[in-house]
């Protein structure tokens, strides 16, 4: 078995391997191009989410720059995706991101993770876990989402939050480690903010 089967199957593996690092290049090359857009060039934008993500849904928009291990290659986008600015994909595993899930700026999301022995960590030795993050979700400005993780549909992750284990549907959840706050509940349809009233029709 080779180092990128290893890779594949979830084991540890070198991400050094030579012949793993020539299949990589060539998305982190597309990656440095795409991070040079104009923000209007959004068309382009377009493409290169089409021709380079595992997947991508229509009306998904990304703010650059943009990072990720693999350009993009092994992500999953549904439907109606915002990211703003600086958000990192450490995409050796897949993450899988569901319709209308929100990015505030500077979120990273992990599938890479070392082995805690120092002996392999110290030849470079990782492993990789899938991230699943479902519809609808929001993810706060600055948090952190590690391998292995699944967010629910609905949920809320406030700023600055370190996820590391799941999160369940319907909830606000925050904090390092991420912790369940409390449910969305009918007054979040009332109030946007504290105790000011939503004033517009939601259908």
């Amino acid at each position: 078995m080779n180092q990128y089967e290893r890779m594949i199957k979830g084991l540890v593996y070198n991400p050094n391997d030579e012949e793993i690092l020539k299949m990589q290049f060539p998305y982190q090359d597309k990656l440095w191009e795409f991070n040079k857009l104009k923000p209007s060039d959004i068309k382009k934008k377009q493409e290169y989410m089409k021709e380079v993500f595992a997947e991508c849904g229509d009306n998904c928009y990304i703010e650059l720059p943009f990072h990720a291990n693999w350009g993009g290659s092994h992500v999953h986008f549904g439907n109606n995706i915002y990211a703003n600015s600086n958000l990192t994909l450490v995409d050796d595993g897949h993450i899988y991101i569901g319709d209308k899930v929100m990015f505030g700026p500077n979120v990273t999301v992990a599938t890479a993770n070392h082995p805690i022995d120092p002996r392999l960590r110290s030849k470079g030795y990782q492993y990789n876990r899938d991230v699943y993050i479902e519809e609808n979700v929001w993810i706060g400005a600055g948090a952190i989402i590690v391998p292995g993780v699944r967010i629910g549909k609905n949920s809320v992750i406030g700023a600055g939050s370190v996820v590391t284990k799941d999160i369940p549907e319907n909830v606000v959840a925050v904090g390092n480690p991420c912790r369940v706050l409390r449910e969305i509940s009918d007054r979040d349809k009332k109030y946007f903010y504290k105790n000011d009233l939503i004033d517009i029709s939601v259908e």
